[in-house]
């Protein structure tokens, strides 16, 4: 794995907890940090977690390259 794609997990995972956060508490830890959900810093992390989110459907869909090496060291 990438250092990118490990950036964009662990952004993926952060966005995540959030969303959580607000499901079942109401608070939105984003917003809190950085100076409420209409601040720009906000919508800046807020379009960081979409982005990294865009880039992850990539991975998601790539061919597992571990599954195809076992593969072939199981037919030989």
């Amino acid at each position: 794995m990438s250092g990118l794609q490990r950036t964009c997990l662990v952004l993926l995972i952060i966005g995540g907890i959030n969303w959580g956060l607000i499901g079942f508490f109401r608070y939105n830890l984003v917003a809190a940090i950085f100076g409420g959900a209409g601040s720009a810093l906000s919508r800046l992390v807020y379009g960081i977690v979409g982005l990294c989110a865009l880039y992850c459907l990539t991975i998601l869909f790539r061919p597992n390259e571990g599954l195809e090496h076992e593969r072939e060291t199981q037919t030989r």
